[in-house]
C-alpha cells in the first residue's frame, strides 16, 4: 500500500553490510556487499577486517539501495539499524552511519536486534505472523528457540546453544574435511552426493536424562569433536576420508537435533506454525526434513528464500516497519551498539 510507511533497514553485525528498504511487507530494495571472501584466507571472520570493509560499502551500498527503491533518503518514513548482537566495530558502523542519515534527513530511528530480524523477515515472503508462532534461529553464533506472541512487544525464550551454534560447527567441520570458508553451502553441497546413514554420530542433548535440563537448548560441541576423531582416526590407519559421507552423517546429525527440538517445542505450546530463520536455515536438509517431520503433525514451516536467510538489510527493515506499524517509540539518537544484547530486548 502507498499509504504505508517507507523504513530503510542497515545491517552490519558482522561480514555483510546490508541496507534494505520496505513499504509495509513489500521489499523494495535489498541490496548487499560481503567481505566473506576477505576473511576466507583466515578461515573465519576477523573483527578488524569485518569493520574497515563496512566502512567502504556503507555508502556505496546505502546509494545502489536507494536507487534499486527508486526512492530518496528524503522520501525515507525511518531508520533501523542493527544495533545488537555482533562484533561491537562492525555494529558501530552501521549504527554511526543509521545516525548520520537520521540526522541529515531529519528522521527516526530505530536501533533494534539482529535475532528479531531474522524473524521479522519472513514476513516478506509470508506475510504477517500468526500468534502464537515458534522461532528457530540457526545461525553462526546462535541456535535459539523462541515464543513470539508479538514481535514488537519481544520474545520468549526457550531454549539455546550452550557451547557451538549450528553455524560454527559448520565451519569447524568444513575445515576439517579441507572445506572452504564459509563451511555450510559446501557442507550442503557435499552432503548431497553422500549417506547421511553411513556413520553414526551423536545427537547432543536429546538423551533422556540432558532433555531434563536442556529440553530445548542446543549443543554441537560434542558432534564437532566426534567427527575430528572419526577423520583424524581414518587418516592414522592411512584410509581415506569419504567426504559427501562425512559431511550428510554430519548435516543429518545437525538437522535432526534442530528439527525435533523445535517441533517439540511446536506440539508442546500448542503452536502450528514454526518461522526457521538465520544463516544455517538457508540449509536444503533441514528444509526439507522439517517440512516432512512437521506435516506429521499439522504444523506449518515457514522459511524465507535462501538469500534472505543469511545477513541482509532487508530484514532489519522489515523489522523496522512492523515496529513502526506496531506505534512503537523511535530509539535515542544517542543509542548504542550493543555486542551483548539480548534476545529479549527487540527494540533499543
Amino acid at each position: 500500500m502507498a499509504d504505508e510507511p517507507l523504513i530503510l533497514g542497515i545491517e552490519t553485525s558482522c561480514d555483510e553490510t546490508g541496507v534494505g528498504i520496505v513499504r509495509g511487507h513489500t521489499l523494495l530494495a535489498d541490496a548487499l556487499a560481503s567481505s566473506v571472501d576477505e576473511h576466507a584466507r583466515f578461515g573465519g571472520v576477523v573483527p578488524e577486517v569485518a569493520s574497515r570493509a563496512h566502512l567502504e560499502a556503507i555508502v556505496p551500498t546505502m546509494d545502489r539501495a536507494l536507487r534499486e527503491a527508486g526512492v530518496t533518503i528524503a522520501d525515507i518514513d525511518a531508520i533501523a539499524v542493527t544495533s545488537g548482537p555482533g562484533l561491537a566495530g562492525a555494529l558501530l558502523v552501521g549504527v554511526a552511519a543509521a545516525k548520520g542519515y537520521a540526522l541529515a534527513a531529519e528522521k527516526p530511528v530505530y536501533g533494534v536486534n539482529h535475532l528479531a530480524a531474522h524473524v521479522a523477515v519472513d514476513t516478506l515472503e509470508h506475510g504477517p505472523l500468526p500468534a502464537p508462532a515458534i522461532a528457530m534461529l540457526v545461525s553462526g553464533g546462535h541456535s535459539s528457540l523462541l515464543l513470539v506472541d508479538d514481535l514488537a512487544r519481544g520474545v520468549t525464550p526457550l531454549g539455546a546453544t550452550i557451547d557451538d551454534a549450528a553455524g560454527e560447527a559448520f565451519d569447524k567441520v568444513a575445515r576439517l574435511l579441507g572445506l572452504p570458508f564459509p563451511g555450510g553451502p559446501y557442507i550442503d553441497r557435499e552432503a548431497r552426493s553422500g549417506d547421511p546413514a553411513s556413520i553414526a554420530f551423536p545427537r547432543g542433548l536429546t538423551a533422556a536424562k540432558d532433555l531434563a535440563a536442556h529440553r530445548y537448548d542446543f549443543s554441537f560441541s560434542g558432534l564437532k569433536t566426534a567427527v575430528a576423531r572419526w577423520v583424524e582416526g581414518r587418516r592414522r590407519s592411512g584410509e581415506p576420508v569419504p567426504v559427501a559421507d562425512v559431511a550428510a552423517s554430519f548435516q543429518e546429525a545437525v538437522c535432526d537435533v534442530l528439527t525435533g527440538k523445535a517441533l517439540a517445542a511446536c506440539r508442546a505450546h500448542g503452536v502450528d506454525t514454526l518461522v526457521i530463520g538465520g544463516g544455517v536455515a538457508a540449509n536444503s536438509r533441514l528444509r526439507s526434513m522439517a517440512e516432512q517431520r512437521a506435516q506429521r503433525y499439522g504444523i506449518r514451516v515457514r522459511v524465507p528464500r535462501p538469500g534472505l536467510c543469511t545477513d541482509n538489510g532487508a530484514m532489519v527493515a522489515a523489522l523496522g516497519s512492523h515496529l513502526v506499524a506496531a506505534g512503537v517509540r523511535p530509539s535515542r539518537l544517542d543509542l548504542p551498539a550493543d555486542s551483548a544484547l539480548p534476545l529479549t530486548t527487540v527494540s533499543v
